[in-house]
């Protein structure tokens, strides 16, 4: 088999395997250099060896590929700062490795790979790295002594001034391929299709592993219409003399809390109005009782089907939960639901409700009951 197509049939193997790499690996140009032992990538190009890549089985070669793939979406230049530029690359390369063998990529020979390193971040085996040279020459110094970095010392400024100028540019393509690879991963997240630990490469915190509007919009309808009735008979199979019960549509009633503690700012207040009003604009037929709550209740307000969201949002205190579930268990029957919006820094009550608690957040922690729907 020609080597071309061998690398395409492994291109086309690891798309349908692991779709995220294969996407990324996609985009990457791959370019033949027989003055190296293996292979190596710059997050742009994948350079390789003719011979060694001949020899790899079509496994392997899919772990190159994603090797590749991966060091195109770190922005690992933009990251490297004064670090030696070769013992980065190796950093990078391990930590990249060990994620691709945890997701059951066969590791190929020549492939760099501790099993010490296991679910560290580069910066950090990066520093273990330098450390271990560090004491087998005390005398060495381990910053910018890349052979790359110090190739050349050119004395023309005009020359360095258009170096720098490359360099940015190379920074720049790195951070938009960072980006483009970050909202993919997005998107695998939400179909739960996304690579065991890619996420310790990435701020993640930035979006939820599933698309929380759809879960919100999913633990909303399962309230919605509970209600059946033989009268009047479902009018689905009626025609064929089948009667079966219709499902009867009742007014909803929903509890919305807003934490307006010192510790939840301005913006993310404006966030939490916003998306309730987004479920305002899905849910019909609706009573929506919402309460303004730090670590005592501030206000509350019913609104119904049609009404526009006007609140006063008062507090600034310390965050106490207790009084919300209290105000419910004293005010309002058969409650099913409670949407709290809050950033989970305060007192739970010592015991759960017997209705459902959604904890509407922007980062996961430990509560000791109830779900937690991320932002």
């Amino acid at each position: 088999m020609q080597l071309s197509d061998k690398i395409s049939q492994a291109k086309a193997k690891l798309l349908v395997e692991y779709p995220y790499f294969g996407t990324l690996a996609s985009k990457l140009e791959l370019v033949v250099n027989d003055n190296i032992e293996a292979f190596k990538s710059n997050g742009v190009t994948l350079e390789y060896r003719e011979e060694y890549l001949g020899e790899l089985s079509l496994e392997e070669m899919e772990f190159v590929l994603a090797n590749g793939a991966m060091h195109q979406t770190l922005a690992y230049g933009m990251r490297k700062n004064n670090r030696s530029g070769w013992l980065w690359q190796m950093a990078t390369d391990i930590a990249i490795n060990d994620m691709l063998v945890e997701n059951g990529l066969a590791l190929p020979y020549g492939a760099q790979y501790r099993k010490r390193f296991s679910g560290m971040y580069a910066e950090e085996i990066y520093a273990e790295l330098k450390d271990d040279i560090l004491r087998d020459d005390e005398e060495l110094e381990y910053e910018a002594d890349d052979a790359e970095d110090v190739e050349q010392n050119r004395s023309d400024t005009s020359q360095r001034e258009l170096s720098q100028e490359a360099l940015q540019a190379e920074i720049l393509q790195e951070q938009l391929l960072a980006e483009e690879a970050i909202s993919l991963l997005e998107r695998e997240f939400q179909k739960g299709e996304a690579p065991s630990s890619v996420e310790r490469f990435f701020s993640l915190e930035v979006f939820g592993k599933v698309d929380w509007r759809e879960e919100l919009k999913g633990a909303i309808e399962r309230f919605c219409r509970d209600d059946y009735t033989l009268l009047p008979p479902s009018k689905k199979l009626l025609y064929r003399g089948i009667y079966l019960p219709s499902n009867v549509s009742q007014t909803f009633s929903l509890v919305i809390a807003i934490d307006s503690s010192g510790s939840v700012d301005e913006q993310l207040l404006n966030e939490f109005l916003s998306e309730i009003n987004f479920l305002m604009s899905i849910t019909q037929n609706y009573r929506i009782e919402l309460l303004v709550c730090d670590d005592t209740i501030h206000s509350h307000t019913t609104f119904y089907s049609g009404d526009a969201l006007e609140v006063k949002l008062v507090g600034g205190g310390g965050t106490d939960f207790r009084p919300v579930f209290s105000f419910v268990e004293e005010h309002f029957d058969a409650v099913k639901l409670l949407l709290y919006f809050t950033d989970l820094e305060g007192i739970f009550p010592a015991e759960p409700p017997e209705y459902s608690v959604k904890w509407v957040t922007q980062k996961e922690r430990e509560i000791p009951f109830g779900e937690i729907v991320v932002l």
